[in-house]
């Protein structure tokens, strides 16, 4: 076929979309019946080994004031571009290998070694437990919700802990779901695999001040930045689908809503499922996205899961339309 752009044909090999599309498809599907794979053989594993690592050599104990204080960021980008150097080649050497076989057998195989890089069912797991942890306990929800945020928990009320399930699902459904989709469609799974990377280092990596006793303030800001500007796109395509969801309820508030987060992109999917549910997303004195929405109660969790699941549904139906497309 010769439908594929040449950074498809040097990032999977593939020669067609349906081909990226049935790869998707099959993630998706492995995702949703088996959630993800063991600790041992998990890629994203691996990748916060390195970053544990890599990050012990050069982020400052906090205190410890380096000699030049631009050494904790130049070694903490280095690291980062050596890590997803790495990522990527072997990303890439995996294409390779599958494009060898049969287009069905390329399909499966891809779709295998993509799933790793997203996670939708443990984080829709996840997010459940919360609520069905509040229906025991505030201080069971409490608890629950620490899984989720790095915020501390326990003087939060059961409004605030739906808050914080509900904007971390927002959040991480494009974190862990649309993001690796999109970076997979346009650079296969070299795309996928280094976005993962980034999201992952961001995460260890991409904090302003303390963490497990080390100094991120510079240490971290590539680690941020790079995942930023990757997230970028993909946020706003997560925002849109959500506002598609709610018949385009709140879309035009939406990037004065989305710009009240320190994030230039968590704000975007946050506000966009705040407003679709007319509910208030706040993090105390950091942000409150829909200020005129009501506290999140009883049902809401479950209302903003089901939400996020129906965009998870839209994409893979988009996936089933390109292959059915592709095939006939």
């Amino acid at each position: 076929m010769d439908n594929a752009s040449p950074a498809l044909i040097f990032a999977t090999s593939f020669t067609s979309i349906d081909g990226l599309a049935g790869a998707m498809l099959v993630a998706l599907l492995v995702d949703y019946c088996f959630g993800e794979p063991p600790v041992r053989w998990h890629p994203v594993v691996w990748m916060g080994n390195y970053l544990g690592w890599a990050g012990r050599l050069f982020a400052p104990v906090m205190g410890v004031v380096p000699s030049k204080v631009m050494a904790p960021f130049t070694a903490g980008a280095l690291a980062w571009c050596a890590g997803a150097a790495g990522v990527f080649i072997l990303a890439a050497l995996l294409s390779k290998w599958v494009a060898q076989a049969n287009w069905v057998f390329q399909v499966l195989l891809l779709g295998l070694l993509f799933k790793p890089m997203l996670a939708w069912r443990v984080l829709r797991d996840e997010v459940h437990a919360v609520e069905k942890a509040l229906q025991r306990s505030l201080p069971e929800g409490r608890q629950q919700v620490a899984r989720l945020v790095s915020r501390d928990v326990n003087g939060l009320s059961e409004a605030q802990v739906r808050q914080a399930a509900i904007s971390t699902l927002a959040e991480n459904l494009n974190d862990s779901v649309v993001a690796p989709l999109f970076w997979f469609a346009v650079l296969g799974l070299p795309g996928a695999a280094v976005y993962r990377f980034a999201n992952t280092a961001d995460a260890m990596w991409g904090y302003l001040g303390e963490r497990a006793g080390r100094d991120w303030t510079w240490a971290g800001k590539w680690a941020a930045r790079a995942d930023d500007v990757l997230s970028w796109l993909p946020a706003r395509i997560t925002a849109v689908l959500i506002c598609l969801l709610f018949k385009g309820r709140g879309l035009f508030q939406l990037p004065g809503i989305a710009q009240q987060t320190l994030s230039p992109n968590g704000g975007w999917p946050m506000g966009a499922l705040a407003l679709g549910m007319n509910i208030c997303l706040e993090k105390k004195g950091v942000y409150c996205l829909n200020r005129q929405g009501e506290a999140p109660r009883s049902g809401h969790i479950e209302a903003a899961l089901h939400a996020c699941a129906q965009v998870v549904v839209f994409i893979a139906v988009l996936c089933l339309v390109a292959v059915s497309w592709g095939v006939t």
